[in-house]
């Protein structure tokens, strides 16, 4: 089980972050996603597994003006 979000998602093995953000409908051009605080770079997102048991933050990035 991860936590995405403080809301659970059923883990499955070789689950990558994009994975995540496709089940969950993240759909944002601009967002950053940490893995147990641990910032992932954009360029990683299919490459980067998410373990089981991992609390995944997704943060939409807002600018203003």
């Amino acid at each position: 089980m991860l936590t995405v979000n403080d809301l659970p998602l059923e883990f499955e093995s070789g689950m990558t972050v994009r994975d995540v953000l496709k089940r969950k409908n993240y759909i944002w051009r601009m967002i950053a996603v940490f893995i147990d605080g641990e910032f992932v770079p954009k360029a990683k997102y299919d490459s980067r597994q998410v373990p089981d048991g991992a609390d995944v933050k997704v943060i939409h990035q807002i600018a203003g003006g």
